[in-house]
């Protein structure tokens, strides 16, 4: 699944196209490296997002192409 697909589906990000455009800036990194919004997700990646001055760190659990809002959180973990 997309980058941008994923950020969606997990909810990390409301809509796509922010998801994309925070690909495009180099606000997200997926295993230490700045990752375009076409990037392969595979489970076990490191996804970080910058948010303004806060950073999210997450590792992939399950790529689904659907995903129910109570089921979105079961596609990752958050890491400190």
């Amino acid at each position: 699944m997309r980058l941008d697909k994923y950020l969606k589906v997990s909810r990390l990000i409301k809509r796509r196209t922010v998801a994309n455009d925070a690909c495009d800036t180099q606000r997200v990194t997926v295993n230490g490296r700045e990752a375009k919004a076409s990037y392969q997700v595979k489970v076990g990646d490191i996804v970080e997002i910058a948010f303004g001055n806060r950073q999210l760190r997450v590792r992939v659990l399950a790529v689904p192409e659907h995903a129910a809002k109570q089921d979105a959180q079961l596609m990752y973990e958050e890491i400190e």
